[in-house]
């Protein structure tokens, strides 16, 4: 039997595939289908088959990430949802926690629930926070809310009960009384999907849960007979926001985990680079066609959070998304990619993003029909691409066309011509990208001292000079395959499943019986997830614990021992909470108790040892293969670049910027006063200041 692998992302304009066999790896770029992402996804399908001499049986396993679960609720093209409350709760969608993301903002707007009030429907029911009943569940009520369901053609049902992530039983029996009346309607239960206190979060996340579940199984439903259709008997997996790969049937039942499974792919690619390289502290720096995402990587492992907010109304403003809590690799992402359009504000100033061109009608040099320029048109415009081996020669750049969008829409607004004009669009969205990356380390309490930036995506590789000069970093790495880079990131994904709880404790009155029981429970629900596509491969489990001083607001992750704990644990977790506050605030609270709000168990596959490259390459100058007239962005200046074939590069190969190195996913550009050598991975690294 093959043992072929093939991972597919769709991104925002193109789709990124990866297949490895045989010890060999080949990738492939696709135009995204929008309007029938699974199109496109078996045109590449097809594609990189016939590119390998591979039929569809010699796959023994697909893996997906898509973006579609997103852009349906920033685009508001979901399942028509209703949801069903705890009667006095059917406005905690629209109240949310009453905080402003803008305190001086009188005309402040907030994000709309995605279900409208008249389809937030309350029946009689209480729990108290331990879970005992108040006031027991009013059928009937749930029975009468049947006929106004079918009459506005409601497609998919949330639940979310006030303390319902304690005691789930009236949020099970809502389930079943619908299920008998309503067969054919999918139904999200908060206490499944998002089994933790705070009933807006909870309830929001049921909610987009529910919008997305119609159009996400009929998606999946969709490319897995396409995939079967054409001989493909592989099992299907898809990655998850949090790291993990699961199966088709789990993403069916909670695709809102897969909010963020292309972005998180790519922070597992740069962790496993930054294993091979000995590099403990990273920068990953993904720049597609749609979004640049940044991520902090320490000691091999990608930064996690169980919090993420989606259609923000506020650009970049924290609080003004709708709150998602799931687990998700900790990153920021912005609008600023390949398509991202450029354009001239009220006050004159050159803007970009975060509407995108997309991949129809896409960038002006695309010539599908665009004409506003994107980051793309001027990247083109000042030299970093050929137009003729674009995308490795699948699409030939029409330079002219970017030059009149450019001109039309910033050059002629600012008294520039194109080519300056592209210069100042290449310099703002690359400002925009540093100061992503300044707010992000700080919000982590971390600093880029030290740090190398591992630079891939369709766009990472030609910005990563500049950003890197702007933020302080000196090193740069750039991988073989880092056009595709989240899709190989896919194939070095594990298995996995995480499982978040609440349960109340503080260390004063700690529960060592209560917690240890839970967290058993918790890691069996995870175990049977993941033991669905681990096909009996060894597992790990990982424990954490969420805790906070007590009366403050906000919770730091501190791990537990994974096996049952003793009484003497409690002071070593305590410590462990206090260290890692004061890596955060600088010191401690003496004298004050410390609460437990929540606990996260993942259980997860083995990924294989990573050996660690031995460099042993031999020196040697490298060769270029033409010059090409390039436009430095720090000085304006125009001059004859180097340009060299990536794949003529052998291991130890050396160079010297300013030059360019093309391959057909992407350009790496070597800036004024930067070096690159070839290593012994076939990595390209880059130094600034180095000979």
């Amino acid at each position: 039997m093959s043992s072929a692998r093939l991972a597919v992302d769709i991104g925002g304009t193109f789709t990124d595939l990866a297949i490895e066999h045989a010890g060999r790896r080949t990738t492939s770029k696709v135009l995204t289908t929008p309007d029938a992402p699974e199109r496109g996804v078996m045109e590449g399908v097809r594609a990189i088959l016939a590119s390998t001499g591979l039929q569809p049986a010699d796959i023994s396993i697909l893996i997906h990430g898509t973006t579609l679960a997103t852009n349906a609720i920033i685009e508001r093209k979901g399942a028509r949802t209703a949801l069903i409350t705890t009667e006095g709760f059917r406005d905690v969608l629209a109240l949310g926690n009453e905080s402003r993301y803008d305190q001086y903002d009188l005309n402040i707007v907030l994000p709309e629930p995605l279900v409208p009030r008249y389809l937030r429907l309350p029946v009689p029911e209480r729990m108290d926070n331990t879970g005992r009943v108040l006031l027991p569940l009013d059928e009937a009520a749930v029975r009468a809310l049947v006929p106004l369901l079918k009459r506005e053609a409601v497609e998919s049902i949330a639940v979310g009960l006030l303390h319902g992530f304690v005691n789930p039983a009236h949020e099970r029996r809502i389930r079943a009384i619908l299920g008998e009346d309503l067969p054919g309607i999918a139904v999200t239960l908060a206490s499944d999907v998002s089994p933790e206190m705070r009933e807006w979060e909870r309830f929001s996340t049921a909610a987009a849960n529910a919008y997305v579940q119609p159009l996400m199984a009929g998606y999946l439903a969709r490319l897995e007979a396409g995939l079967r259709g054409i001989g493909l008997a592989a099992p299907i997996f898809l990655m998850l926001s949090g790291g993990g790969l699961t199966t088709i049937e789990t993403a069916r039942r909670f695709p809102i985990r897969l909010v963020e499974s292309g972005p998180a792919g790519g922070a597992i690619f740069s962790a496993f680079v930054a294993r091979q390289c000995g590099l403990r502290q990273v920068l990953s720096f993904d720049m597609g066609g749609t979004t640049a995402k940044i991520c902090l990587i320490d000691d091999f492992r990608p930064q996690t959070s169980r919090s993420f907010e989606v259609a923000r109304v506020g650009r970049f403003r924290k609080g003004s998304g709708l709150p998602l809590r799931i687990p998700v690799i900790e990153m920021v992402e912005i609008g600023a990619g390949g398509g991202s359009i450029a354009h001239v504000d009220g006050l004159g100033r050159i803007g970009v993003g975060p509407e995108s061109a997309g991949a129809m009608p896409g960038p002006a040099c695309y010539g599908r029909g665009g004409t506003k320029p994107a980051v793309t048109d001027a990247n083109l415009l000042l030299g970093r691409y050929d137009p003729a081996l674009f995308a490795g020669g699948t699409m030939q750049l029409q330079p002219e066309a970017s030059r009149a969008a450019m001109a039309a829409e910033v050059g002629g607004k600012l008294g520039l011509d194109a080519e300056m004009a592209a210069l100042g669009v290449v310099e703002m969205v690359d400002e925009n990208m540093a100061n992503a990356a300044r707010v992000h380390a700080i919000e982590s309490g971390k600093t880029y001292d030290g740090r190398t930036l591992i630079a891939f995506g369709g766009g990472g590789p030609v910005h990563a000079c500049r950003v890197a000069e702007k933020i302080g970093i000196s090193r740069i790495i750039v991988p073989s395959g880092a056009g595709v880079g989240s899709a190989i990131g896919f194939l070095r994904a594990p298995v996995g499943y995480e499982v978040v709880r609440s349960l109340y404790q503080r260390f004063s009155s700690f529960d060592v019986g209560a917690v240890n029981a839970l967290l058993d429970d918790m890691a069996r629900e995870a175990a049977e997830v993941v033991a669905q596509g681990s096909f009996g491969a060894a597992v790990e489990q990982t424990r954490i614990a969420f805790m906070r001083y007590v009366g403050q607001g906000h919770e730091i992750p501190v791990p537990l021992p994974a096996r049952t704990l003793v009484a003497s644990d409690v002071a070593a977790i305590r410590a462990g909470y206090d260290a890692e506050y004061s890596r955060f605030y600088d010191r401690p609270v003496p004298g004050s108790d410390v609460e437990i709000m929540s606990y996260a168990v993942v259980v997860a596959t083995l990924t294989g040892a990573v050996a660690a490259m031995q460099d042993d390459a031999t020196a040697s100058q490298a060769a270029p293969a033409r010059v090409q007239l390039v436009r430095d962005t720090v000085s304006g200046a125009v001059a004859d670049w180097a340009i060299y074939d990536r794949s003529a590069l052998a291991n130890g190969a050396t160079l010297s910027g300013p030059a360019v190195v093309a391959e057909d996913e992407t350009s790496t550009l070597i800036g004024p006063g930067w070096s690159a050598r070839v290593n012994g991975l076939g990595y390209i690294e880059l130094t600034r200041g180095a000979a």
